[in-house]
């Protein structure tokens, strides 16, 4: 007889519980091939690594509750077991369906608790009427991790799911000591299992938070750089525009701002043929930064050199000054004019422009009578200098207006310097020079 139940040996042999163990190997293959293919097969690269297997998680659940109803109906079951057996299956099924898997979405711990404590007492029940219903044992130990809080947490719920099974097995097949010696060690296997099988799973969804959470900074860090390299851009066209207009149109209206002051002044001395001269300069000055505006509205190449040379451009600017100045300006080249027609577009720019702002100070400051500006080739490069003999500064003690600054940023973008000699009194050296390196470049 059993110590505890009365119960025959013979009985207690024909009633064995089923070991939760002897189902794991078969489930924890289809849960892991249902993780891999829905993490493979997973669109959103920005999601966490566990959002992104529920899929599998929901397919493994619905599965193995089909599969052990129908195992149910397949038993010796008798009706009332059957009918309880059925109803605690759907209170399963309907607990998932309505608080288990949004509690798996949103990680709220009301719903989460409430899950798992009918998922635990519904396994009891199935276990209790069916013993074989026993592998529900794994899908539950990975819903428990799956929403538990702490490492505690899913210890303390494993370790009431394994005592509950244990105890439904119990009751199925008698309270006798032989039973209880037959279920202890699966249980312990069970419960080791789980707990292992429960922590991987909580590093994962750690670590998935984490990395989800590094993206997010990445993606945000990334926005910023971007909005940085925008307004950058946007910074350096603003700065290249105003370099343009300054060397440009702003400096065709100051020739037209003095040529006309120049007029006025003649005409009340009553020189009309002097004026008359003037208002044609004007004309001509206008009408050249006119076609200047339109060249910057179309592209960046001076209307000036897409119609002549270099160095012709350079002598026209020479003549002009001097006709609105008087002063004497020379132009000397170092360099034949096929060379200086061979240089490449963007250093005639910047040559040409950085003689129009020296041009340009010279009409302002300077005072001189005489300019002389000089092109040249050397090892370094290719050079242009401005000499004046005006009143000349001291450049330490001079900040540099927008002009000079522009220039430099002008010279620096293509890879050269700009060098500035002045002494009070002893006029002023402008000298530009664009390495080789910026000539083979462009």
């Amino acid at each position: 007889m059993n110590e505890l139940s009365g119960t025959t040996p013979a009985a207690s042999a024909r009633r064995r519980p089923v070991p939760a163990a002897w189902s794991a190997p078969r489930a924890w293959v289809l849960l892991w091939r249902k993780m891999v293919a829905v993490e493979s097969s997973g669109s959103g690269v920005d999601q966490p690594v566990w959002t992104r297997t529920l899929v599998g998680w929901h397919i493994v659940f619905w599965v193995l509750l089909a599969m052990t109803l129908a195992l149910s109906f397949s038993g010796d079951l008798n009706p009332t077991r059957q009918a309880g057996f059925v109803g605690a299956a759907v209170v399963l099924g309907a607990a998932y369906q309505f608080i288990g898997m949004p509690a798996i979405r949103s990680r709220r711990a009301l719903p989460s608790y409430a899950y798992r404590l009918v998922l635990i007492a519904c396994l009891v029940v199935l276990v209790a009427l069916h013993p074989q219903s026993v592998f529900l044992m794994f899908i539950a130990s990975a819903q428990i991790w799956l929403l538990c809080e702490d490492v505690r947490e899913g210890a303390a719920l494993s370790l009431l799911l394994v005592v509950g099974v244990g105890a439904a097995q119990l009751w199925n097949v008698g309270w006798g000591w032989g039973a209880f010696w037959d279920i202890l060690p699966w249980m312990l296997v069970s419960l080791v299992v789980s707990l292992l099988f429960g922590i991987w799973i909580e590093k994962v969804i750690t670590q998935s938070q984490q990395r989800a959470e590094l993206i997010e900074q990445l993606e945000s860090a990334r926005d910023e750089l971007n909005e940085a390299h925008h307004s950058a851009g946007v910074m350096a066209e603003r700065e290249r525009m105003a370099r343009e207009i300054h060397d440009t149109l702003a400096q065709g209206m100051t020739s037209i701002v003095m040529l006309a002051q120049t007029a006025a002044v003649e005409l009340q001395r009553g020189g009309t043929d002097g004026a008359a001269a003037r208002l044609a300069a004007i004309e001509d000055t206008a009408r050249e930064n006119l076609a200047e505006a339109r060249a910057l509205v179309a592209a960046f190449t001076p209307v000036a050199l897409s119609e002549a040379t270099l160095s012709e451009v350079l002598r026209r600017q020479a003549e002009r000054f001097a006709a609105e100045t008087g002063v004497d300006v020379q132009v000397s080249l170092d360099l034949p004019d096929e060379e200086v027609a061979a240089l490449p577009q963007a250093q005639q720019v910047v040559l040409l422009r950085s003689a129009q702002e020296a041009l340009a100070n010279v009409r302002k400051h300077a005072r001189a009578t005489q300019v002389r500006i000089t092109l040249g080739l050397s090892d370094g490069g290719v050079w242009i200098e401005i000499r004046d003999d005006g009143s000349g500064f001291t450049p330490a003690a001079v900040s540099g207006g927008f002009g000079l600054t522009a220039m430099r940023g002008r010279v620096e973008e293509s890879g050269g310097s700009v060098q500035v000699e002045s002494a009070p009194g002893r006029g002023t050296r402008v000298q530009v020079l664009i390495p080789a390196t910026a000539q083979e470049d462009a």
